[in-house]
């Protein structure tokens, strides 16, 4: 397979099929060939992030999922964020999510950072 920047969907069809037909062979990833494997997986990563992008999901819906995960009711909140009122306005969107609060959720409920500083 003669590797190359990926301009169509044609050619990244392509590409995913025979990634696939190597997948198949378990190739080495240390061999020329694994190399080669890889070369051709940075070129789709670096197609599909151009052309299928995943937006960053909305952080207070990530703490909700979270609470809901974890069992935890706004109550449970109130401890680490403020009043009872405050935990409500945040998880409704009227108040915004200061950095403090980011900082502790992504501490106590495990979220990465990178998603609350969205």
């Amino acid at each position: 397979m003669d590797l190359q920047i990926i301009k169509t969907d044609k050619e990244y069809q392509n590409l995913l099929e025979w990634v696939d037909s190597q997948f198949d062979l378990d190739i080495a990833p240390e061999s020329k060939a694994g190399q080669h494997l890889q070369i051709a997986l940075l070129l789709i990563k670096q197609y599909e992030d151009l052309h299928y992008p995943i937006p960053s999901p909305d952080p207070i819906a990530v703490v909700k999922l979270k609470m809901d995960e974890k069992g935890l009711i706004n109550k449970d909140l109130v401890n680490w964020i403020g009043s009872k009122g405050y935990v409500s306005a945040l998880l409704s969107g009227k108040k915004p999510l200061t950095l403090r609060i980011a900082k502790v959720l992504h501490h106590k409920l495990g979220i990465p950072a990178a998603v609350l500083l969205a």
